[in-house]
């Protein structure tokens, strides 16, 4: 899989050059930073280390990267882009614990990401309003502000990004015979995780288990009344699913069993429209989504009004929304003119209304007086056959959901996803050149539905965030974030990141 996203990476660019519309002058956009930042805890602060990409999780970092990116052109008929962004440098160590089965004891290993990584390589191209695209390329939510928002269910960009092939429309398109009062946007994708290795180091090889060699399928579809008039609602579904692969299961130290999932065609097409198996797997791969609106309102001086929400899901009860209020549900405020508020979020989180360990189907038992509900067994995120919603540690998801790489123990699964919270997000300019980002929030967590914890934890937590660009040196920047956290999700923690950017760009 991951040699074929590779090739199709190529192949995209390539056909980039056999193309008429691409002998006209394209542009290409470079940048270059340089980031330090330490704090007080064990890791990153809970917010400067959320949705930037995975970049970020360690308590001590300095991190040079170097981007090179060509956009797509949305106005051409044909057109096609790529990317390389290189990360390298230095973090501090975390230890985590690990069962030694030989001398019966526990012990403790340090581990820390690696000195360098590819953080994106992908190529892609465009035809009308259809694109292909094969590689690692950085994704956020694609209805939030991915700036001010907690983080969207399914695919926030906390995570680095997952080598991946994907086809869909590039924009929302027309629907035929609505004139053009209701528009669609859709796009799959097929990935593999590359995240073993992450796995291996950081598992305590005592209980629970660990998947290997997992692969990844997203897909979504809104729908989109006329944007042009003052109201406009977005709804739809996204979906994704981890399938393939090995998983391997320990009790007390001792490996149990280990089990190899199908990964041929027939498989592909099962996830992409999830098929009933019956028995234990009951659907081949570990689902997971979210049904999600979007309302929009426009003032007569051009800002905009939001509410939306985001209900998630795992299995039948969750589509059906039975998990009570069980969701993201967000207000947002929208200035496009400079000023001091350009931007607010306010959200609330609830994860509480989940059913616990026992799974009730009334195929199972004859004369049931329930004839066609299946419920139970929900545990967010996590799966017992695959990983978690995870990728290096990091939430795919929403990071407010303390991901297993916060899990010094070892025991790689979200232990806390029974949550309730809120955020609070603010941006605007102060002076010219100067921008300011605020963000703040209270999570307060139980456990989840099979293990709930001896005492609720919890983390309080504000971000304060300065972003100058430096006048008369075009492209430079300096962008400096302060934080304070409160609480025991994972820990208390004072924090600080600098970082200083040079971007720019150039034609051929």
């Amino acid at each position: 899989m991951k040699h074929l996203i590779i090739k199709i990476a190529l192949v995209s660019v390539i056909l980039a050059g056999w193309s008429g519309e691409a002998s006209a002058r394209e542009n290409v956009e470079y940048e270059a930073s340089l980031t330090a930042g330490g704090g007080s805890g064990v890791f990153a602060p809970y917010y400067i280390s959320s949705m930037r990409g995975g970049r970020l999780s360690q308590r001590y970092t300095l991190q040079a990267e170097g981007l090179l990116r060509k956009p797509m052109d949305n106005d051409r008929r044909f057109s096609y882009g790529f990317g390389v962004d290189l990360l390298a440098g230095y973090s501090s160590t975390v230890d985590y614990e690990r069962w030694n089965e030989a001398d019966k004891v526990w012990f403790s290993h340090a581990e820390r990401p690696s000195a360098a990584w590819i953080q994106q390589l992908y190529g892609e191209v465009k035809w009308r309003s259809l694109f292909l695209s094969a590689g690692a390329k950085e994704r956020g939510s694609y209805l939030l502000d991915n700036d001010l928002t907690s983080g969207d269910l399914v695919e926030s960009g906390n995570a680095r990004p997952i080598p991946q092939v994907r086809v869909g429309f590039v924009d929302f398109q027309d629907i035929p015979l609505t004139n053009g009062w209701v528009q669609v946007q859709g796009e799959v994708g097929y990935g593999y995780m590359m995240d073993n290795s992450w796995w291996e180091d950081h598992y305590n090889y005592y209980n629970y288990h660990i998947a290997r060699n997992t692969l990844y399928n997203y897909k979504r579809m809104y729908f989109r009344t006329n944007p042009s008039k003052r109201f406009s609602v977005t709804v739809g579904m996204q979906a994704a699913a981890l399938f393939g692969g090995e998983e391997q299961f320990y009790y007390k130290g001792k490996p149990t069993y280990r089990e190899k999932h199908s990964s041929d065609l027939k498989t592909f097409l099962k996830v992409l429209i999830p098929h009933q198996d019956g028995g234990e797997a009951f659907y081949t791969g570990n689902h997971l989504g979210s049904w999600d609106l979007r309302a929009r309102y426009t003032l007569s001086g051009g800002q905009k009004l939001y509410a939306y929400f985001s209900w998630p899901w795992e299995d039948g009860s969750g589509i059906g929304k039975l998990n009570g209020w069980d969701g993201l549900w967000g207000l947002e405020y929208k200035n496009c003119a400079d000023g001091l508020l350009t931007g607010a979020v306010i959200e609330y989180l609830d994860f509480t209304n989940q059913s616990g360990p026992i799974h009730f189907s009334p195929g199972d038992f004859e004369g049931t007086t329930i004839p066609d509900h299946a419920s139970g067994s929900d545990d967010y995120y996590n799966n017992r056959a695959y990983n978690s919603y995870a990728y290096y540690g990091m939430s795919i998801g929403t990071p407010a959901l303390m991901a297993p790489i916060y899990n010094t123990g070892g025991y790689m699964a979200y232990r806390a996803n029974a949550m309730r919270g809120f955020h609070v997000g603010l941006t605007g300019t102060l002076i010219p050149g100067l921008r300011y980002r605020v963000k703040g929030g209270y999570r307060r967590a139980w456990g989840n539905g099979y293990q709930m914890l001896p005492n609720p934890i919890h983390l309080t937590a504000v971000m304060i965030e300065a972003d100058w660009a430096v006048k008369g040196v075009s492209g430079l920047s300096v962008k400096g974030q302060l934080e304070l956290d409160r609480g025991d999700m994972p820990c208390n923690n004072f924090g600080a990141v600098l970082t200083v950017r040079y971007n720019g760009s150039f034609n051929y």
